[in-house]
């Protein structure tokens, strides 16, 4: 999973969230026949009641057919779960643990850096000149702690940071969301006392950490204009999935749950739709790297905020100067 090794997990169903991959062996040990192999989309959202949103509801589907088998024969079709089962989703996102081996990295111990970060939608104040913008409602918006993440537009974070370049972002993104509620209840969308909440800034925010250490981040979903589950993706580093699960992150519980044996490894977590999840990695990479959501349209939307690790005490860990040829705008 993600290019990292997992003990052996017996699976009918694989199931992949947008920016992730699996690889998986199969066992032709069926009776000879032709059989379908059939895919269609999770519909993370909660199940919606009637009339649902539309979205591609169709089955794709390939045979795989024994060398035995008449080719007349009608290819079988497999029992396929419904687009809403998150049970099943979260059953194979949370199942597989990593294969360990005596020259595999170990899940971190010890913390230096503890973030609690809630993901999810929201809305921004229209700007003057924006078109399609609900004036009384604001512009529909994604943020991780209620910051809505700016992309730049003079010069790239990587490249500021090298040159210790002013004015292109800042290295305060909050280590927790503003205000604590109850994240996964929809209720939060009726309560007027509530409704600043879904309000963010826009901002380009980073969290600055030094070389080699270690961070924990807790990965919140919210309520607020609906949960859903978002893949959550980390540039430059894999990360250890240790807990994960449904509502609200609670540390005394949640931390009786803590895999810090063989957790599995990733670069893409899919956050439980109305959940949470912990993971851990270490800062050994120097530069500055993103994490944001992998649904396109979070993205743009602002779900999305970066590290800047620091340099290492030795040239293999000190961040090298753009090339020559670095392409200038």
């Amino acid at each position: 999973m993600d290019a990292s090794y997992t003990k052996p997990y017996k699976t009918d169903v694989i199931v992949i969230a947008p920016g992730q991959t699996v690889d998986a062996l199969m066992v032709a040990d069926a009776p000879p026949a032709r059989y379908y192999m059939a895919a269609l989309p999770y519909i993370s959202t909660a199940n919606p009641p009637p009339p649902r949103p539309a979205f591609d509801n169709t089955t794709t589907t390939g045979i795989v057919q024994y060398k035995s088998a008449s080719p007349s024969l009608h290819p079988v079709m497999p029992t396929m779960p419904s687009f809403f089962d998150n049970a099943v989703a979260f059953r194979f996102y949370s199942k597989p643990t990593s294969l360990c081996r005596p020259e595999d990295r170990t899940v971190p111990h010890h913390v230096d850096e503890r973030m609690f970060i809630t993901v999810g939608l929201g809305l921004v104040a229209c700007q003057p000149t924006q078109l399609l913008c609900n004036q009384t409602q604001g512009a529909l918006a994604a943020s991780m702690n209620n910051v809505s993440f700016q992309f730049p537009t003079t010069m790239s974070l990587l490249e500021a940071h090298f040159k210790d370049v002013n004015g292109i972002y800042t290295a305060d993104f909050p280590d927790k969301p503003p205000v604590f509620f109850d994240f996964t209840n929809a209720s939060v969308n009726a309560v007027p006392a509530l409704q600043p909440l879904m309000f963010t800034s826009k901002a380009t925010k980073v969290k600055k950490v030094r070389y080699n250490a270690t961070v924990e981040m807790v990965l919140q979903d919210t309520a607020i204009l609906g949960i859903e589950s978002h893949p959550m993706h980390l540039h430059g580093f894999d990360f250890f999935v240790v807990a994960q699960g449904f509502g609200n992150y609670n540390h005394a519980v949640a931390e009786k749950s803590y895999n810090l044996v063989d957790p599995q490894m990733r670069n893409t977590i899919s956050v439980p739709t109305g959940g949470w999840a912990v993971i851990r990695f270490i800062a050994n990479n120097p530069g500055v790297w993103i994490m944001h959501c992998h649904l396109d349209a979070h993205l743009s939307f602002g779900l999305a905020t970066a590290f800047e690790v620091e340099n290492g005490p030795i040239p293999e860990s000190t961040l090298p100067p753009p090339p020559p040829d670095f392409p200038t705008c």
